[in-house]
């Protein structure tokens, strides 16, 4: 009888198991050979590619060895030690500065590489740059100095592998239960899983337990701003400047804080500071051009980021950032000088995708759309290397509402939830008009304009987790098993959370577009909130977000065949939202917007209990601060020239149709 529990002599594990033991006892040639073998079958596996440039570095053809951890690279971008071997193959060709760029690289992504850190230290001291030394070896210490099953959860972290780090920094805690550094990673895992309420109470204690530790004060600045807690960040990132009124960091802490909780002329203030500094620094022009855009002066947020880009050519973000105003179209100089930066081998991951997806707006505003959509298509590839999104972990997701919200649960849970009417919910897809609804009702007087609140998604991933970061999820399975009062406590706590966003109007907007996903939750805490269902045709929506680099959140827009599934899925949850709570959800078609806006103004006022105001038409007039890529869109009147962008590639966009399936024949859908 076969045994099934034995490993099977030829699987890839066997084979790199042997490899392993070849590489051990220098035998470098014969591990080549194998591994060529093995590649030969399963040209991306990323282990067998990393032991290949070893073994070619090893044997000095280090060329090949470039090439191999270029492919590596291509398959994982985030591949800590394909960067600290590229470092180890730049050093032996004596190319100090490349090498020294990798191995910065491969510690930015995994800090507990300590040969990369090493190398660093020995490489900036041998070619005269001191103080450059002096602060990595501080690093190289503070590691050394870290027991080692912290090193192992650091390294365990940047490998994606969060449960395990999970497990073993828990069990170290378990130990030595103040250790401020363990309590700073354990935030870390949670905050990566999106457990952000114990990553807070975590740093929280830390910063307690170590007032004077920056990295602890500044991750728990960050998950402040995370759960949009603004004004206790402004005050932790206070308290961080009040130790060096003097020092750039935090200044920069300090002006990014003030300009989320909407002090932007402090912010301004600050990047001024900062420059007079650190002559042009760029990140902090790109920032500053970030709070110039959001305050709608769009000249001067231009000139910030060419400042940037003359600054460091290669400085990605500063040309996305002109891209994503929209209204903006590059030169020609710009183009020839993206494409150039493009090119350069050692450029950043980031600032390749960045590049990319400005190369596709600069083309496509010249009509190059075959151009265009080539870099929209790289850029979109190479997010997409970093990502572990999976389609049907969301069609599973939303199968799994349908399956938990019967109308013996409506049912049971008529008259729970708290009776507060304040919320209206603008929920749909990214890019599919949901800002010019929210320009438009905010304008209205009776109702305030926030921002895309995280709340709801935080309460979902709460009720997911159950257990301090646990990993097995409960909802929406769990809310079968809740008892009304809770319900009610959801809602007040929802309505107490959000209250620092608005102003005086008796009603407010919530614009995450992702609360779609749950509207049953919704009408059970807050069963008199508003929910009005933003929708535009599937191929103009699908392809605008395809085309739009967002920064967190959104991974379904990556890939074409990805998009259209989330679209279709999207469309058979709202269909089952609007049988399972008829007369909830108010839809709003975004191309009727456009061609008729004073009725369909109207319908929205009527849905939402609103008198007609005028202020609504003119919204374009509204001076408040918008932060969403359509901020520029939304300060000028209604125009039809976006609606069928999408045509212009329509060669293109065969895996989209393909995958929005019977849901492109049915739009519009009422």
């Amino acid at each position: 009888m076969l045994d099934n529990s034995s490993p099977d002599k030829n699987s890839p594990e066997t084979s790199l198991d042997e490899v392993k033991r070849l590489i051990q006892s220098s035998d470098f040639a014969a591990a080549e050979q194998s591994l060529q073998q093995l590649l030969s079958s399963e040209p991306d596996n990323q282990e067998a590619l990393y032991m290949l440039a070893v073994c070619q570095r090893y044997q000095t053809n280090l060329t090949p060895a470039l090439k191999t951890l270029d492919e590596l690279k291509k398959l994982s971008p985030e591949h800590s030690r394909a960067h600290q071997e590229t470092g180890h193959v730049y050093r032996a060709l004596n190319n100090l500065d490349a090498a020294l760029a990798a191995y910065s690289r491969a510690t930015q992504i995994n800090p507990a590489l300590e040969a990369s850190l090493r190398a660093q230290v020995d490489i900036l001291s041998e070619t005269g740059r001191a103080e450059s030394a002096k602060y990595v070896k501080r690093q190289l210490d503070a590691l050394q100095a870290l027991p080692k099953p912290l090193v192992a959860v650091t390294d365990l972290i940047s490998q994606g592998k969060l449960v395990k780090a999970e497990q073993l920094c828990k069990a170290f805690m378990q130990k030595v239960p103040r250790h401020v550094e363990g309590m700073r990673l354990l935030a870390d895992i949670g905050s990566r899983l999106g457990v952000h309420e114990d990553a807070e109470f975590l740093l929280e204690s830390a910063v307690e337990f170590a007032p004077d530790n920056t990295k602890v004060r500044t991750d728990y600045i960050q998950i402040l701003r995370k759960r949009q807690k603004y004004e206790q960040a402004l005050e932790q990132a206070k308290v961080l400047l009040e130790k060096d009124p003097q020092n750039p960091q935090f200044q920069s802490v300090f002006a990014v804080e003030s300009m989320q909780s909407g002090d932007y002329d402090t912010a301004l203030r600050y990047f001024d500071s900062i420059l007079s500094k650190l002559d042009e620094d760029p990140v902090t022009l790109t920032s500053r051009g970030h709070a110039l855009k959001t305050l709608g002066q769009t000249d001067a947020a231009i000139d910030s980021y060419r400042r940037a880009i003359a600054k460091y050519p290669g400085h990605g973000e500063a040309y996305y950032s002109l891209a994503n105003l929209k209204l903006f179209s590059f030169n020609d100089d710009e183009i020839r000088a993206m494409e150039r930066q493009e090119a350069v081998l050692g450029i950043s991951h980031i600032n390749r995708i960045y590049l990319n997806f400005a190369l596709g707006k600069a083309y496509e505003d010249q009509h190059a759309f075959d151009k265009a959509f080539a870099h929209y298509e790289r850029g979109n590839g190479l997010k997409k290397a970093t990502s572990r999104y999976k389609p049907s972990d969301i069609t599973h997701e939303f199968n799994d509402q349908q399956r938990v919200f019967t109308p013996a649960l409506i049912e049971r849970h008529a008259d729970t939830g708290c009776p507060a009417p304040d919320p209206i919910f603008i929920v749909g897809l990214p890019r599919s008009g949901s800002t010019l609804l929210e320009q438009i009702l905010s304008s209205h007087s009776q109702v305030d304009g926030t921002m895309e609140l995280p709340n709801m998604l935080a309460l979902a991933q709460q009720l997911r987790r159950g257990e301090r970061m646990g990993s097995v999820s409960r909802y929406p399975e769990v809310l079968t098993t809740l008892e009304p009062e809770q319900f009610v406590q959801f809602g007040e706590t929802y309505i107490d959370e959000t209250r620092i966003h608005r102003a005086s109007a008796p009603f407010f907007i919530d614009k995450m577009p992702n609360n779609f996903r749950h509207i049953g939750l919704i009408s059970l805490m807050l069963p008199n909130a508003k929910i009005i269902d933003a929708r535009r045709h599937p191929m103009g929506c699908c392809f605008s977000g395809f085309k739009q680099l967002f920064a967190e959140g959104q991974e379904f827009t990556y890939g074409l065949e990805e998009v259209g599934t989330y679209y279709k899925d999207y469309v058979a949850l709202m269909d089952f939202w609007d049988q399972a709570l008829p007369g909830k959800v108010l839809r709003v078609q975004y191309e009727e917007v456009v061609a008729d806006l004073d009725t369909q103004v109207r319908r929205i006022l009527d849905y939402c209990g609103l008198p007609f105001e005028e202020g609504c038409i003119s919204f374009y007039e509204n001076e408040r601060a918008v932060r969403t890529p359509s901020s520029e869109q939304v300060r000028q009147p209604i125009y039809t020239g976006g609606l069928d962008q999408w045509r212009n590639f329509e060669d293109n966009l065969g895996p989209l149709k393909q995958a929005l399936g019977p849901v492109l024949q049915r739009y519009p859908i009422i």
